[in-house]
C-alpha cells in the first residue's frame, strides 16, 4: 500500500505552547506528527504510516484501507427525525419567516463552522435555546426565537428534547 494514498491533513498551530505543523492521519486515528515545516510534517506522517501498516502485518491485524475520494454529492440528503423536532423546527421557520430547508442549512452551516473551529474536538449538537413546555396535547415555548441571536450563542449546546 501506497502510504501517500492515505488521508493527510497538515495544519499550523500552537501546540503544548509551540508554533508548528501538526499531521494528521484520518484512516489512523491515533497517528499524529509535529515538524518545523509543513513538508516535514507530511514526510513524518507518511513514514509513520509505512512503520505503522509494517507493524500490522507483522501482527496480523487488519490495516485500514485509504478512504475513496467521493465527489458525486447531489447536495441532496433526506432526513428522519421526530415529529416533535419537526414541528418545533417548521415552528420556528415559521416564525423567522424562511424556509425550514433554510432553517435546517443554516443550523448545520453553524454547527460545522464550529466543529471547524474547534478542529479536532468532539462534534456538539446545536439547537436553538428553546424548552418545550407541554400544555395538554399541544406545545407552547417559553420565548420567542430569533434566528441571528441562536446562531451566535456562544457555547453551541442541545436544548431540544420532549
Amino acid at each position: 500500500m501506497d502510504a501517500q494514498n492515505y488521508s493527510i491533513t497538515v495544519r499550523k498551530g500552537v501546540f503544548e505552547g509551540e508554533e508548528c505543523f501538526e499531521a494528521r492521519v484520518r484512516e489512523f486515528p491515533d497517528l499524529t506528527e509535529y515538524a518545523d515545516s509543513y513538508e516535514e510534517a507530511y514526510a513524518l506522517a507518511v513514514d509513520s504510516i509505512e512503520t505503522t501498516i509494517a507493524i500490522f502485518k507483522e501482527k496480523n491485524k487488519q490495516i485500514p484501507a485509504p478512504m475513496e475520494v467521493a465527489d458525486d454529492f447531489s447536495g441532496r440528503v433526506t432526513l428522519r427525525m421526530p415529529k416533535s423536532m419537526h414541528r418545533a423546527y417548521s415552528q420556528w421557520a415559521e416564525d423567522e419567516d424562511v424556509s425550514l430547508n433554510h432553517l435546517i442549512v443554516n443550523c448545520l452551516s453553524h454547527a460545522l463552522g464550529a466543529f471547524n473551529h474547534k478542529q479536532a474536538t468532539p462534534y456538539q449538537a446545536f439547537a436553538a435555546k428553546v424548552v418545550p413546555i407541554e400544555k395538554g396535547r399541544s406545545i407552547a415555548y417559553n420565548r420567542q426565537v430569533d434566528l441571528s441571536t441562536a446562531l451566535k450563542a456562544a457555547e453551541p449546546e442541545l436544548c431540544y428534547g420532549i
